[in-house]
């Protein structure tokens, strides 16, 4: 028998021509290349918009509030005269109509906060270590319902629950009383139950941070229910107010469609610069100048507590 020789495996080799020109870079490449090296630009480009924002309309429109408000307005002809003055300031300061708007709706606000507050303090112990899941989810859900209702919603719910002949005074007639109808009472409820969310979360969250065991201590100790929530639980809660009224002072103290709906008679800082607008705007500017200067002071004298610094 004659063996059959297979001949060698013979490798081909193919050579690929590799003639690829150099790769023309685009101009979104460019870009991104030269931001890639250069993070500061990188991140002005990022905060450009914002910073234009919060820059030409934000503190634009408060620099032109400023401004109108050393001006002044013709008596004849009610055109604004663009000459500084402080006319303005002299008449917010010296006429006791507007001396009493300024303190009254300062107080509202602060009666606000105060009611927000003591509401939300026995609302965040229950939450936070007393309720079951459930009841604390539920609860939460009320809480923040407010927030989800529009705004004028909300104040015509009130103006029809304070009206009279309303479902306030058709609940308390059985018992021979009437509803405070429209008036500073019925404001101080309708702007708690606008801004009480803004109290009653961080109120919530704080109750939550707190360590059982510092009441299982207390009680240990004999203290009581009040005692405990009044020595330990309002120190520790102390950030949480504060963060809290910041919110609910502010935002009640520059409101004025609520006034105009439940408020009555009682005129606030919002009301008498919906009136001057048009009959005398620098005026209004003087006087939107106001709020501005309370919640700076208020910020400041918060801040000067060192609540702040514990959020």
């Amino acid at each position: 028998m004659t063996a059959l020789k297979t001949p060698p495996d013979t490798a081909v080799t193919r050579t690929i021509p590799t003639t690829q020109g150099p790769r023309n870079s685009s101009l979104a490449d460019k870009i991104s290349r030269y931001l890639y090296i250069r993070p500061k630009v990188r991140v002005t480009g990022l905060l450009l918009l914002p910073l234009l924002w919060l820059g030409v309309l934000y503190l634009g429109s408060l620099a032109l509030l400023f401004i109108t408000a050393f001006w002044t307005t013709d008596s004849f002809t009610s055109k604004v005269i663009p000459a500084f003055t402080l006319e303005n300031f002299t008449e917010i300061l010296t006429q006791p109509a507007y001396q009493a708007t300024a303190l009254r709706t300062i107080g509202i606000a602060l009666a606000v906060t105060v009611l927000s507050a003591a509401l939300a303090l026995p609302l965040g112990l229950y939450m936070a270590k007393v309720a079951s899941p459930k009841m604390r989810a539920l609860l939460a859900i009320g809480i923040t319902l407010p927030l989800w209702a529009g705004y004028l919603v909300k104040v015509f719910s009130w103006r029809i629950i304070f009206s009279t002949g309303g479902p306030l005074d058709w609940l308390l007639a059985p018992f021979g009383a009437s509803g405070p109808g429209y008036g500073t009472t019925a404001l101080v409820i309708t702007l708690t139950y606008q801004w009480f969310p803004y109290m009653a979360v961080p109120v919530y969250s704080a109750f939550r941070q707190i360590p059982v065991n510092l009441f299982d201590a207390s009680s240990d100790l004999g203290a009581k229910s009040w005692a405990t929530v009044r020595t330990i639980a309002i120190p520790l809660l102390k950030p949480a107010f504060i963060a809290g009224s910041i919110f609910t002072f502010s935002l009640s103290l520059g409101d004025y469609i609520a006034a105009q709906f439940v408020g009555g008679k009682t005129q606030v800082i919002g009301t008498v610069i919906a009136s001057n607008i048009n009959l005398n705007p620098p005026l209004a500017a003087a006087f939107g100048i106001v709020p501005i200067i309370v919640v700076v002071i208020y910020l400041f004298l918060a801040r000067k507590t060192g609540a702040l610094k514990a959020l």
